[in-house]
């Protein structure tokens, strides 16, 4: 379990690794290296193993929900929700990207089952290893993490959530409410996703949208 929490990493790690990636404002650079396929499996805990099996019929029970309280915005989202859209390059390049987060199905009675936030900021980086690795920079729940590979179209993403003013990240596997799990697919041009199944918090399905800023 240390290896876990030291391969991860924690949020200072990661911010002191990804300050530096980029030419500039929107400026991408070639995706960071990717570890040996399915190294993923020997790093996530058994909950996120099991939250990674169980994808699908998460999605197909989140995504009916989310229709049914709002088919208009789940219609104009497009592929953004279609399970099985995945092209290569399945990992973001490094640089600056516009990030937005969807909750699909509620978790418990009274909670809105289609909740989409605005934008914010996040980056896409190397640490010092060459992992690729996330963090969302603005918003009051950031996501900070590590892809990993799977195969040619899709790549997991394990990693944190900070809260609030928090300026630090948990290592992965410290807290099981914290931990984040999902897969990563391109789903457009210059458009990604990372479908996180099952978070403790409010949602049924977090679906990451990530565009690059320009």
């Amino acid at each position: 379990m240390a290896w876990r929490a030291a391969t991860v990493g924690s949020g200072t790690a990661l911010s002191l690794a990804l300050c530096g990636c980029g030419a500039g404002r929107g400026a991408l650079e070639p995706p960071p290296a990717l570890q040996q396929e399915d190294m993923w499996r020997h790093l996530a805990t058994d909950a996120d193993r099991a939250r990674l099996r169980g994808w699908r019929s998460t999605w197909v029970t989140a995504v009916a929900k989310a229709r049914a309280a709002d088919a208009a915005a789940v219609a104009a989202a497009g592929d953004m929700f279609a399970p099985d859209i995945a092209l290569d390059m399945p990992v973001p390049p490094a640089g600056r990207y516009r990030c937005r987060v969807f909750k699909l199905g509620a978790r418990a009675p009274g909670m809105p089952d289609y909740l989409a936030y605005p934008w914010f900021e996040c980056r896409v980086g190397a640490s010092a290893q060459g992992e690729a690795q996330l963090v969302k920079l603005t918003g009051s729940q950031r996501q900070v993490g590590t892809f990993y590979r799977h195969d040619d179209r899709r790549a997991v993403f394990l990693g944190t959530l900070m809260l609030a003013d928090e300026t630090r990240a948990l290592p992965y596997g410290r807290d099981a409410e914290r931990d984040l799990a999902g897969w990563t697919t391109r789903v457009g041009e210059d458009r990604w996703r990372i479908a996180l199944p099952q978070p403790a918090f409010e949602s049924l399905l977090t679906v990451m949208e990530l565009v690059p800023q320009r």
